[in-house]
């Protein structure tokens, strides 16, 4: 009962409702609106946050990798180090 109630107040609403309430400027054609010119402004700051936690994810990554192969090529000098001790001991 309590979905169709939901279901009829919203058709009653958005019949009730004029078209260019529901219409955002660029959508109804005034494009050079101080509304339009808001909203692109909006979107340019979001890709631009999107864009820097990208970037900032890309370069942990890389550090992790650099950090891996240092770590890799320290165990591998220490190892070879280790062995020509050892073999020069006997």
């Amino acid at each position: 009962m309590k979905r169709r109630l939901a279901i009829l107040s919203f058709l009653l609403l958005t019949a009730v409702l004029p078209s260019r309430v529901l219409a955002c400027a660029a959508c109804y054609g005034v494009s050079d609106s101080p509304l339009a010119e808001g909203m692109n402004w909006g979107i340019v700051a979001l890709l631009g946050v999107v864009g820097t936690v990208l970037t900032c994810f890309l370069a942990f990554f890389v550090h992790i990798a650099r950090k891996s192969e240092a770590i890799a090529a320290e165990a591998e000098k220490s190892t070879e180090l280790k062995e020509t001790t050892v073999t020069t001991e006997v």
